[in-house]
């Protein structure tokens, strides 16, 4: 999905059809890959998966990226937009914490979270200082997940819920869909064709994370992906790879 996929999806959510919504250049912004968050090192489960022979081709991507999107996808858009309708400190934010914990069992995924929200925060209070920010710097000083610091730093760029779910929905498939190009040497206008194909999926997925996003904690998707778990756990070990995860 390119940025102006994700900025579609906020709109959608914010306004009238055909009519950007608000924070659109905000989001357009948090959507861009130049936008220094880490994760252009991390492949999100591509690399392990190509090394299997899961992914060898333009289809074996697409299915690749439905299921993640479906999956993980789903789960960081979930806690993304309710960390952005929430309060963005306090017991809400702790217990969005412990919930995206429980639906990362994989060590390796819960540690490669954390490295990318340490990333997405400090790049974030440099580019748009706020107590909030730095709240959340305190209170997780090991690192907060991805999504949860996704969530606050839409909240602090004025986006909604739906827009903060549809940055991380991007994020799920837009980085695996990049990775394949570099280890694949897939041709990149098939690949884009590819993530235009799921956008009105994503644009879906958006909208019922926001809807979602004020529900409790324990009621937010659940959906699981134990290959992606342990196929994560095996890329750790590796001696030479050439992304993070």
């Amino acid at each position: 999905m390119t940025a102006d996929g994700a900025a579609t999806s906020a709109a959608r959510a914010d306004g009238p059809p055909g009519r950007a919504g608000p924070g659109l250049a905000a989001l357009l912004m948090l959507a861009d890959g130049r936008f220094p968050s880490g994760g252009h090192a991390h492949s999100g489960g591509l690399e392990a998966a190509a090394a299997a022979g899961r992914v060898t081709d333009v289809r074996g991507l697409e299915a690749f990226l439905q299921g993640r999107v479906a999956t993980s996808g789903v789960i960081a858009a979930s806690f993304a937009a309710a960390a952005c309708a929430g309060a963005c400190t306090g017991p809400r934010l702790a217990e969005l914490g412990a919930g995206f914990e429980a639906r990362t069992p994989a060590p390796a995924l819960r540690a490669a979270s954390r490295k990318l929200g340490r990333q997405l925060l400090r790049t974030a209070r440099a580019a748009r200082p706020d107590p909030r920010l730095d709240a959340l710097a305190v209170s997780w000083p090991q690192g907060a997940h991805q999504p949860l610091v996704l969530g606050v730093t839409a909240r602090v760029f004025a986006l909604a819920p739906h827009a903060a779910a549809a940055a991380a929905l991007h994020d799920a498939a837009a980085g695996p869909a990049t990775a394949a190009v570099r280890l694949l040497g897939l041709d990149p206008f098939e690949v884009q064709a590819v993530l235009a194909g799921l956008t009105p999926r994503l644009d879906e997925l958006a909208r019922e994370a926001g809807d979602r996003a004020g529900e409790p904690v324990a009621d937010l998707p659940a959906p699981g992906s134990p290959l992606l778990d342990i196929s994560a756990e095996h890329h750790t070990t590796w001696e030479v790879r050439l992304f993070a995860s």
